[in-house]
């Protein structure tokens, strides 16, 4: 049995619960569980001494949601693979199931950026970014023309049965409390407004996994992505840069041709 983890915390949007829905639909479609996450649980707070994070972040109830998807790992007993996926994706009505593109072997699979038909303006952006993200991490993250590679973790699939081993038995607290996870949990220097994408490139690499590269059509980035009508998934990423925030739901779904 599979399972497709969310995690919708905080007020509500048009935009979120339509992506949300065509995950619920998509999860009866291919048979597989859904679980959104509507109250946060692990409450995950950088330390106010070393943290480079926002005031405004380090103030508020639950200063980095987007930890809260780390919640899956509790489920990896009682499935075979999870898929996280952030509440900004949207599900295509004939997408085939994301399971099958885990390769035999892998424990940890989602799209490399740099591999996806992107237009130049972003492929610049994320030249910068990795650089910004990976150059001091180097020893593992070799770079290109095109900058150095990571996977966008808004799409993210894993065995359940391969993974476990590298979690050492620990809760998705104790996890996000390794040490060695703390400056970016904290924000240090250009993890300011990391999330948890970093840590985890930087977990999978060091741990030197079997990953899978996933095809590009799983994680289609609206606006970035060329061929945006291709792609399984839609990724509305950046929603609050997108036209009144995201909420012209319907307009949106006429760009996509959904």
């Amino acid at each position: 049995m599979n399972l497709i983890y969310q995690v919708a915390i905080g007020p509500k949007s048009a935009l979120y619960e339509r992506c949300i829905s065509s995950v619920a639909k998509y999860c009866e479609r291919i048979g597989a569980d859904h679980i959104v996450l509507r109250s946060p649980k692990l409450r995950i707070r950088p330390n106010p001494l070393l943290s480079n994070r926002s005031k405004d972040c380090q103030s508020r109830a639950v200063p980095l949601p987007i930890f809260e998807k780390e919640n899956a790992f509790d489920h990896i007993e009682e499935y075979d693979k999870i898929c996280i996926l952030d509440s900004d994706v949207l599900v295509r009505d004939d997408a085939p199931s994301i399971f099958g593109a885990l390769e035999n072997g892998s424990a940890f699979g989602a799209v490399v950026e740099r591999d996806m038909p992107i237009n130049q303006a972003y492929r610049d952006k994320i030249v910068n970014y990795s650089h910004m993200q990976y150059g001091q991490l180097d020893r593992i993250f070799d770079p290109n023309e095109l900058g150095f590679e990571f996977m966008n973790m808004g799409v993210m699939v894993f065995d359940c049965k391969k993974l476990k081993p590298y979690l050492k038995g620990q809760s998705p607290q104790q996890f996000l409390s390794r040490p060695e996870f703390q400056p970016f949990v904290d924000g240090q220097g250009a993890w300011k407004w990391s999330t948890d994408q970093t840590l985890l490139n930087w977990w999978i690499r060091k741990e030197k996994m079997n990953i899978t590269r996933m095809d590009w059509r799983w994680n289609g980035l609206y606006t970035a992505n060329t061929r945006i009508n291709e792609c399984h998934f839609i990724h509305f990423f950046l929603k609050d840069k997108l036209p009144n925030r995201g909420e012209n739901v319907e307009q949106l779904m006429k760009d996509i041709g959904a």
